[in-house]
């Protein structure tokens, strides 16, 4: 059942998310087609979720870069592994997640550039099973996908409430989560701020959001193979560019995304539930903090390093940890000396 209506769910916000001007490829399998791949002086960026509210103000940026002559078509995988697959294998030039141990584990000659969020996410439980972070102990627990921050978060949780998880399944996208969890498939996960308040107040008393202290890393980021960096760093910088110019208006004055998806025609069809959580969203992410003003940088790698080695994603000792070795900050560092640093 919870698989039929995570494949009917993703299919409708799959067909939704339509941007004018942008040519979004929606791909439900591992590879890119080698002809669209050829594709000359096309930025092809890899995401491994859904197109919903969430992602609107990179969809923003992404066209705004294209009004400077950068042309980008967005392909949406099933899972930010498949999505960084792409990356890796040369299908797609730009990822979106923050597959670290990638990087570190299989050496992937992968590098980020951009982070565009913080981690802003809600361990939530039926409150008829669980109560406290103790009672998941030998429980089943879903999270978003290997190797992504909601994992991460958990699996910290899990080491610092000294618990042990029976196991953790994989489902994209928190719209998806969120209505398993409505539908009584699944009883304890982990959301973003919209599905938080949307379990709230269609079930009030029935689910309950557990505490989490102390965390502070990358969300998403933006991250490509070493050699398009190198080659494409023109393409890159006005990308980080159009980024920075985005977030910092939508922290300045959150209620603009919502003028913006109209300009420029961004998810249309989106539903009317969800259309009325675009503005509380982005008020609580500039309030949270949650889109970073100037990118990412050493300090936030550090903050990285400190986090997931804690939740066991990445390996040794975080203090030793090279930024190097995970990150090219050359793009950012560029575009900062030029628009300054908030």
């Amino acid at each position: 059942m919870f698989a039929a209506v995570r494949r009917a769910t993703r299919r409708s916000l799959l067909h939704r998310a339509r941007a004018v001007g942008t040519a979004v490829a929606v791909a439900a399998t591992a590879a890119l087609a080698p002809a669209a791949a050829d594709a000359a002086g096309t930025v092809r960026v890899a995401f491994g979720d859904i197109a919903s509210v969430e992602s609107l103000h990179f969809l923003i940026a992404l066209e705004r870069a294209k009004e400077r002559g950068v042309d980008v078509a967005v392909t949406y995988f099933k899972s930010e592994d498949i999505a960084a697959q792409a990356v890796v294998g040369g299908q797609a030039d730009i990822g979106v997640g923050a597959p670290y141990a990638l990087v570190q584990k299989v050496k992937a000659p992968i590098r980020f550039f951009y982070q565009m969020s913080t981690l802003n996410f809600y361990p939530i439980v039926n409150t008829a099973k669980y109560k406290d972070w103790k009672d998941l102990d030998g429980q089943e627990i879903t999270v978003h996908s290997r190797g992504s921050g909601t994992e991460a978060i958990m699996r910290l949780m899990a080491d610092k409430h000294a618990i042990a998880y029976k196991s953790i399944s994989y489902v994209p996208g928190s719209e998806v989560r969120a209505g398993a969890m409505l539908q009584g498939t699944i009883d304890a996960t982990i959301v973003d701020s919209t599905n938080r308040r949307i379990l709230m107040d269609k079930a009030p008393g029935r689910f309950a959001v557990l505490p989490m202290d102390g965390v502070s890393a990358t969300d998403e980021a933006l991250y490509a193979n070493t050699d398009y960096l190198t080659r494409e760093m023109d393409v890159v910088e006005i990308l980080v560019e159009s980024l920075l110019a985005t977030w910092r208006e939508v922290n300045a004055a959150p209620d603009s995304v919502a003028a913006l998806r109209t300009r420029h025609d961004l998810l249309p069809d989106l539903p009317k539930e969800l259309e009325a959580d675009i503005v509380p969203y982005f008020r609580e992410a500039a309030e949270n903090r949650m889109l970073p003003l100037n990118g990412g940088g050493e300090a936030a790698v550090r903050d990285d390093f400190a986090f997931y080695t804690l939740s066991g994603q990445l390996e040794g000792d975080a203090k030793a940890l090279k930024v190097a070795d995970f990150w090219d900050l050359r793009p950012l560092d560029a575009v900062l000396a030029k628009v300054g640093r908030k």
